[in-house]
């Protein structure tokens, strides 16, 4: 008669034991410590669970508990303090950072540690606080996305989407731009109405006072923040990077100010690298856009070959244009966000071993860039001509 082994859940909890951290924000002190809040879900709120004959919400969907100490696995402990249940981090879907930590501390420390960690998922989303704690960030709450979390989240997938100007930067991507040579990260940076949104009334009401809202982009170099930027430079990151989904190119007219809305549908952008004997870079960009006429305040006949073409070399040169302004943001900051250097390595090996070191400040504030932009209007809508015409 044999024996059979059953392998048995040894290390199995149950959920009314767990306190599930939906996010965790970390500040910087003046004396060098840290300071993590936790955003810990409240089940039966999220679910929907009300008080009795009100419609309202017993208690927020989240709780909020802060600890500071010299590294984060000591304020993990000490949050034990203040919680009945074990703090559980396999679901947590967001990092934030302080814009100050970024700054004087940086990042890799942090990202260390949760890396290391089992239970952190290397899927998790990383944004930056801009003028705003980490702390105010965890305790600003949301009145359409119940867990402020998957507001901060789905905000950022929905404005990568539409908008173009910021990315969606998991921790798994974050730390193989920090380790990698040739490519710097950008991370998207959230601001909030500081201890305006902290309780259930202040998201009771159409305009609630705290709002949690993308600001830009947070510019890295070794590991630190070192600028941020916003409006088209940040949309020119967002296309040399090969990331911009939708977007709206408005384009000035004869002497008219925003005269008409290029929507775009569909991009594609390839970054090539020309390494000259002597030591020249000469980088190529080539953006191939399709897209609509959305939207035109001016009197002009959209049936016209002679005027699409007009609007479509407008638009490409507006791209053109904020292409530049990031290749020169970056350049003036000697940081390659833009990942020049990556492609220079899969494009000569050999050279890359002799520029890597002094790659950011010597070679890649001397890249010379051509830019390419090849735009094509597929529609103009339901009519040519608008109805204002003369």
């Amino acid at each position: 008669m044999g024996i059979i082994l059953l392998s048995g859940c040894w290390s199995n909890e149950e959920l009314p034991d767990l306190a599930l951290v939906s996010a965790m924000g970390v500040d910087l002190e003046k004396d060098g410590r840290y300071t993590v809040t936790v955003q810990v879900i409240n089940p039966g709120n999220v679910a929907g669970e009300s008080t009795q004959g009100t419609g309202e919400s017993a208690s927020p969907p989240v709780s909020t508990f802060t600890e500071s100490g010299w590294n984060l696995t000591e304020i993990n402990r000490k949050i034990s303090k203040k919680v009945s249940r074990h703090m559980y981090y396999a679901h947590t879907n967001l990092i934030v950072i302080s814009e100050k930590l970024a700054q004087e501390k940086g990042i890799l420390q942090v990202f260390e540690v949760l890396e290391r960690d089992h239970e952190f998922r290397s899927s998790a989303k990383v944004v930056i606080s801009y003028r705003s704690d980490a702390e105010d960030i965890m305790k600003t709450l949301s009145s359409i996305d119940k867990v402020p979390s998957d507001k901060i989240i789905n905000t950022m997938k929905a404005t990568e989407k539409a908008w173009g100007e910021h990315v969606s930067v998991s921790i798994r991507e974050l730390i193989a731009k920090l380790v990698s040579s040739g490519e710097e990260p950008v991370v998207t940076t959230f601001h909030t109405t500081r201890n305006k949104g902290e309780t259930l009334q202040s998201i009771q009401q159409t305009n609630p006072a705290g709002r949690l809202k993308a600001a830009g982009l947070a510019v890295f170099k070794d590991g630190r923040m070192v600028d941020m930027t916003t409006g088209e430079t940040s949309k020119g990151i967002v296309w040399l990077l090969n990331k911009v989904k939708n977007t709206a190119v408005s384009v000035n007219w004869e002497g008219e100010k925003h005269a008409a809305v290029y929507d775009l549908m569909r991009q594609q952008t390839k970054v090539t690298a020309d390494v000259e004997k002597g030591g020249d870079i000469r980088m190529k960009v080539d953006i191939a856009a399709e897209g609509n006429a959305s939207e035109v305040k001016i009197p002009i006949n959209l049936a016209s070959p002679d005027v699409l073409n007009k609007m479509e070399q407008k638009v490409e040169e507006t791209i053109k244009q904020s292409i530049l302004s990031a290749v020169d943001k970056a350049q003036d900051l000697e940081t390659d966000i833009l990942g020049f250097g990556a492609v220079v390595h899969r494009t000569d090996p050999e050279a890359w071993k002799r520029w890597k070191k002094e790659w950011d400040e010597r070679y890649f504030p001397d890249v010379q860039v051509d830019v390419s932009v090849d735009v094509f209007i597929r529609r103009t809508g339901l009519r040519n001509e608008p109805f204002h015409r003369n």
